[in-house]
């Protein structure tokens, strides 16, 4: 259930449904980092934040059951990329904000999720660092979702792009900020 610091009740989007090719095929939200599977860390991070917690996922989906209220899949087998998950995700979001975290991050930390949460509004929130988006830390009107339906049947398959031409707003992070390491290679684990 939503803790009482929340500043609203959103949904959260965990994307979990790459083909991990960087872990050699493995499913990365399903590595074990501290002991624990990757997906574990975000779980407890997000679970206060919401009654409405999602997992994109397109295999091992018993696996990931465990840790959420419902699963997403892409609609075909490509893996067309994390929009893809996005789009999944937006079309069966029950809050009107969709707070969006990437399943191998697992030094998030409240304070930083808490800033997101902040901004919500009108217009999507997305983390920068070095000038960039980070559009796998985002919160996303759930509004948008027929913007993003557009967007795909246009042929966008971009975060990155896509999130741009919403003209979010940005919360700046250091650019060697721990919190957004992504754990994308089997170095990273240890």
């Amino acid at each position: 259930m939503p803790g009482t610091n929340t500043p609203f009740t959103c949904s959260v989007l965990l994307l979990a449904g790459g083909r991990g090719q960087r872990m050699g095929g493995a499913d990365k939200g399903l590595l074990t980092w501290q002991g624990r599977p990757l997906i574990a860390w975000l779980h407890d991070q997000v679970r206060p934040l919401t009654d409405d917690l999602i997992i994109s996922c397109n295999r091992n989906a018993e696996r990931y059951a465990a840790f959420a209220d419902r699963l997403v899949q892409d609609d075909d087998n490509d893996f067309q990329g994390p929009l893809a998950g996005i789009r999944a995700g937006l079309k069966v979001a029950r809050h009107n904000h969709v707070l969006v975290l990437p399943c191998d991050a697992p030094r998030l930390d409240q304070a930083l999720l808490h800033r997101l949460l902040e901004h919500g509004g009108e217009r999507a929130v997305v983390l920068r660092r070095g000038g960039y988006y980070e559009p796998l830390f985002s919160l996303i009107p759930r509004a948008r979702r027929d913007d993003l339906e557009q967007a795909w049947q246009d042929g966008e398959r971009s975060p990155q792009r896509w999130l741009g031409s919403l003209n979010p707003l940005t919360i700046d992070c250091p650019l060697e900020d721990p919190r957004l390491a992504n754990f994308n290679t089997p170095d990273a684990l240890t």
